[in-house]
Parts: C-alpha cells; sequence; structure tokens
C-alpha cells in the first residue's frame, strides 16, 4: 500500500517473517510487527531496548519523549512492556503519522500521543523535569537533522529530563576518525551528563558506516557490557568520555554538515 505524505511517497510492505516495513521514497524506516510488539527488527532498535530494559524494569511505566516517530516502533515497545507508560512523540509529518495510523493502527490505550511538530520546537513545549526518557531517532533524507545535535537543542533536552533521566540517541557515521560522532558525544557531556556509547567495533574503528548510539544521563548510567555481549551482532560498550577525546561541542551558529548515509544503508 502506497500513500503520498509530507516526506514523499509512503509504502508499507508485508515481510516474509509476518512484520511490516515501512519505506518512504524507498528508503526504509520502520519494522513492525503488529502480532508482538515488543519485537525490534533493526538491530539498533534493539540496542536501545536494551537500554530501556536497564533504565526501568517490565512493567514499570515511565515518560518518554520520542524525537522522531515513523511508524512508532519504539514507542510500541516501551507500551508493550511497560503499560501505562506516558509517550509523546514529536513527529513534524503528519501525513505520514495518519498514513502509519490506518495501515498499522495503534492497540487502544497505547498511551501514545503524537504531535505533528518538529523535535527541535517540540521540545521546548515540554514541562521541566517531566520526562524519564529522551529517545532521538530522527532523520531526514538519510540524515541526522543537524540542529538536534548542537549545544542548543540538548540543552533543552537537559532541561526536560529529570535528574535521573536519560538521553539515548541514534546516529550514524562512516566517516574516517569519525568526527560527526565525536562532537556530538562532546556535547552531551557538556550538556547532558556521561555515559557510554553502543556500537559494532567495525564502526567505532571506522570501518564501517552505521549507528551509532549515545547513552547519556546527569546520573550514572546503567552497565550495557552483557547484554552487548549477547546481542547478534554483538556491540561494544565505549565510555562516551573515550569516543569524545578532546572533540568541541557542536553549536546551532556553526552551519555544518552531518554525514549521509551511502544509499544501501537505507535501503536493503
Amino acid at each position: 500500500m502506497e500513500h503520498r505524505v509530507g516526506s514523499g511517497i509512503a509504502s508499507v510492505e508485508a515481510a516474509a517473517d509476518g512484520t511490516f516495513v515501512l519505506r518512504v521514497d524507498g528508503s526504509l524506516q520502520s519494522q513492525v510487527d503488529l502480532a508482538d510488539p515488543a519485537h525490534l527488527s533493526f538491530e539498533y532498535m534493539r540496542r536501545i531496548g536494551d537500554v530501556v530494559d536497564a533504565v526501568a524494569p517490565r512493567r514499570q511505566p515511565v515518560a518518554v519523549v520520542h524525537v522522531g516517530g515513523a511508524a512508532l516502533s519504539l514507542p510500541r515497545y516501551v507500551a508493550t512492556t511497560r503499560p501505562r507508560s506516558r509517550q509523546i512523540v514529536l513527529e513534524p509529518d503528519e501525513d505520514l503519522t495518519e498514513f502509519v495510523r490506518e495501515v498499522l493502527p495503534l492497540p487502544k490505550r497505547s498511551g501514545i500521543k503524537v504531535r505533528g511538530v518538529t523535535g527541535r520546537a517540540g521540545i521546548t513545549e515540554l514541562y521541566d523535569d517531566s520526562m524519564d526518557l529522551l529517545i532521538l531517532d530522527a532523520f531526514e533524507h538519510e540524515a541526522v537533522p543537524a540542529n538536534l545535535v548542537t549545544t542548543e537543542f540538548f540543552t533543552e533536552c537537559a532541561r526536560v529530563l529529570r535528574p535521573t533521566g536519560v538521553l539515548v540517541a541514534n546516529l550514524i557515521d562512516g566517516t574516517a576518525g569519525l568526527p560527526f560522532i565525536r562532537r556530538t558525544a562532546a556535547t552531551v557531556r557538556a550538556v547532558i551528563g556521561d555515559g557510554v556509547v553502543l556500537a559494532e567495533r567495525k564502526i567505532l574503528r571506522g570501518k564501517g558506516f552505521g549507528n551509532v548510539i549515545l547513552v547519556a544521563s546527569p546520573q550514572p548510567v546503567p552497565d550495557l557490557t552483557t547484554a552487548g555481549g549477547r546481542a547478534q551482532p554483538p556491540y561494544d560498550v565505549m565510555p562516551l568520555s573515550e569516543l569524545a577525546g578532546k572533540a568541541a561541542p557542536l553549536s546551532d551558529a556553526e552551519g555544518f554538515v552531518t554525514p549521509q548515509a551511502p544509499p544501501a544503508v537505507f535501503r536493503s
């Protein structure tokens, strides 16, 4: 099924394993298992799921804001594993959200509220100290929007998070030396607090393009080493300070460009 949305032509197709795949202009956005929303197909989403599981026990409601929505895979995961959670999704493409709700309906009383605003605008509307988790997973033209990784944006995130709150940011990079990831890590450390980086070893060594998850909090973050070792494929857990090194934080004034993924990354 196809439908024109604000960002292009959205399509949902059934996969051989019974899940449903959302694409926009051919670019892979989400994969949803309606029969078991706790099943996360994407590797990077499973890593974020590991963070959620480490932060809050199963069945314990949490308050979460998601910057980026697509097919709402991660909000569905939280709603299933932690019923009665309060979740806000900041997704500017309202046509896409409407299409997803029609083709891949949310369960009743899911607690998921989608707001048709950008992450940058939507974060300013949230109350201080109101969220346990802030999950950044937003892309535009197969790149992370530059205004979602600056000191100014993360300062708003810090305001919204509770003193024990955790930021989880899904980024992509594969350029030599990972300059974008290092500078974003430095920004997060300076504004939110210390934490860890979750990624496959080849990505951290600059031998491939892929997802890098940054986890940060004003308080010590949970130990994810065991989860990383048992994951398929396994991922490394590196201190945020080690990745950031002496990199300088990012700011709105720079006008920098974030790395764009090669077509094969999102079109497999």
